[in-house]
């Protein structure tokens, strides 16, 4: 891509696969179905055909064998990217995540790089019910030595995959479907440090803190263009890596506002709105009204398309939440 263009989610995932098979050898990507033209949407389209079959590598129906596999290419000097087209399957292959990857660096004084990617991919909603809809954030976010990161954008999840794949740690990279056919202008690929990213301020605002990440996040910017018309303003951060979880900018934007809204599109118990809540609580900076956190019913999810309705979160109870939290409940209806 050597200029601007405007381009969805999917279609950056695959510039982003494109630029390091084609700039950087020692990458390759394997997992199932990376050759089908719809297992992972079009996020893959045409990779083995343009790369060929030894560098997009697919496998039989194995997420351990896949997986450690990798890893141990990763530990010879590989830069693979492991890719699971549903999240849920991935927990088959946590031995080689959470035994394995998240600790030999650690074990080894920092001398043993590991340079793998594990791609995830949140498939929920269409009436796929709970062994096929799940997030799972908080799960990888628990595990010191694993960076999680989980775009919201175009350019974010072209740009932090190949940051994931040209850096020295084992990286758990979740991407939402829902985000697909969100599209913005991008340039040429860029080549982050993925050290140095964290939270990115999606909009400005001075009455309340609206915190998330992934396809929340997407849906709080909404929100907020929503508040606005109400005479809200709502600054809305994208925390983009939670782990490790840098809030620093959270406790800025907190210190500003007073209010802290935290949406999170996984389940509440041990999640990562409750974490943002217990750090900004610890620094003493919600003043002006108790936090509010939004997630998932702590049940599985439904199959039935009224159910599936009633359990995912939506901007109306984004704005809801916001305008309760600054005491303007009453004019939720007319907004």
């Amino acid at each position: 891509m050597n200029s601007v263009q405007q381009v969805a989610y999917g279609p950056a995932i695959r510039d982003g696969f494109a630029h390091l098979l084609r700039n950087h050898p020692s990458s390759y990507t394997i997992g199932q179905g990376l050759w089908s033209p719809w297992y992972v949407g079009n996020s893959m389209t045409n990779l083995d055909q343009e790369f060929g079959k030894e560098r997009v590598i697919d496998t039989p129906v194995s997420e351990a064998a896949c997986t450690s596999a990798a890893l141990g290419s990763a530990l010879c000097g590989r830069r693979p990217i492991v890719i699971h087209p549903r999240v849920d399957f991935f927990i088959l292959a946590m031995d080689a995540v959470i035994n394995q990857a998240a600790k030999w660096n650690h074990m080894f004084g920092g001398g043993i790089p590991v340079p793998v990617v594990f791609r995830a991919i949140i498939n929920r909603g269409g009436e796929q019910g709970a062994q096929h809809s799940q997030s799972l954030a908080s799960w990888f976010a628990h595990v010191p030595g694993l960076r999680v990161v989980m775009p919201s954008t175009p350019k974010d999840a072209r740009e932090l995959l190949v940051a994931a794949s040209l850096g020295s740690d084992p990286v758990v990279y979740i991407d939402d479907r829902w985000c697909y056919e969100r599209t913005e202008p991008l340039g040429p690929v860029e080549e982050w440090d993925i050290a140095e990213q964290g939270p990115a301020i999606r909009r400005r605002g001075t009455d309340v803190t609206i915190v998330s990440y992934s396809f929340c996040a997407y849906q709080c910017e909404q929100a907020g263009d929503r508040l606005a018309e109400c005479g809200i303003s709502a600054e809305v951060i994208d925390l983009r890596v939670i782990n490790p979880l840098d809030l620093r900018l959270v406790f800025q934007s907190v210190a500003r506002t007073g209010r802290l809204l935290c949406v999170d599109g996984d389940w509440a118990a041990c999640g990562i709105a409750s974490e943002v809540i217990a750090q900004c609580a610890m620094q003493g900076l919600i003043q002006s009204a108790p936090p509010r956190r939004m997630a998932l019913p702590p049940a599985p999810a439904p199959t039935s398309r009224p159910l599936e309705a009633a359990y995912y979160l939506t901007v109306d109870d984004i704005v809801a939440n916001a305008m309760a939290l600054v005491g303007s409940s009453a004019r939720v209806a007319q907004c």
